[in-house]
């Protein structure tokens, strides 16, 4: 699906974002009801109408599933529903390639997916993880479709690109963060995001919206020129 990219800066012409961190008291995103509301408010203001939510599952850390999630998700929706917010909202999970998650496989757990049966894990952002081609292999045979979350940012993927290669040739679908175009995180995360988009390799993008630092960074990020060429690409978004 192709967008003109004709709307007013600071305002996204792709409406449909799979990647934040807007319940609250689950990770290190929203802290309180307050915050989620705040968030979602100007995420609606840059254009977006239907935004999934994807708290962090992180072994000990951010204990997280959908005893916990789903009534954070409800909580949130009915403070939409008072305010008359018009967005429509959804949850799933940010899995963290860990030994617990490689628990959840091996006992074929459901997991927390969206859209089409997409799963989004995460790496460590300096140190590959031994556990990815198994990890995806289960993912894979359990039915569902592994998303990684901004492959731009592992820092240990940045010395050689044909890495990425590898990692799609076993199915593994990529989402880029929006902000990384504008240098958020830093230049090197920028450079290979560039690099992705010119080379066709993105199906998913999302925000990863934590705190109202992000979307302040989203009103720059969306004037970029690679922003442009990212809307280009056939998003999965458009599907969700």
């Amino acid at each position: 699906m192709f967008f003109s990219f004709r709307k007013k800066s600071s305002e996204t012409p792709l409406q449909q974002d799979m990647h934040s961190h807007v319940l609250p008291g689950l990770d290190d995103g929203a802290a309180t009801l307050d915050d989620s509301i705040r968030l979602i408010e100007k995420l609606a203001s840059l254009g977006f109408k239907k935004l999934i939510a994807t708290p962090h599952i992180m072994g000990d850390f951010f204990k997280n599933g959908p005893e916990n999630i789903i009534p954070k998700l409800e909580e949130v929706r009915l403070a939409m529903q008072a305010k008359q917010i018009p967005v429509q909202l959804e949850a799933a999970a940010e899995y963290y390639l860990d030994e617990w998650f490689m628990q959840r496989l091996h006992k074929n757990e459901k997991l927390m997916s969206f859209g089409n049966n997409y799963v989004l894990f995460e790496t460590s952002y300096i140190n590959p993880s031994v556990y990815l081609s198994e990890a995806i292999f289960q993912l894979r045979s359990m039915g569902y479709i592994p998303v990684l979350a901004h492959p731009e940012r592992y820092l240990y993927l940045h010395h050689s690109f044909s890495e990425y290669q590898k990692i799609k040739e076993q199915g593994v679908l990529f989402q880029l963060n929006t902000n990384s175009l504008s240098g958020y995180y830093n230049e090197g995360s920028k450079k290979i995001a560039e690099k992705l988009i010119q080379s066709k390799m993105i199906e998913f993008a999302g925000t990863d919206c934590h705190a109202d630092k992000h979307t302040h960074a989203l009103k720059k990020s969306i004037d970029t020129s690679y922003y442009h060429k990212l809307l280009d690409l056939p998003l999965l978004n458009h599907q969700l």
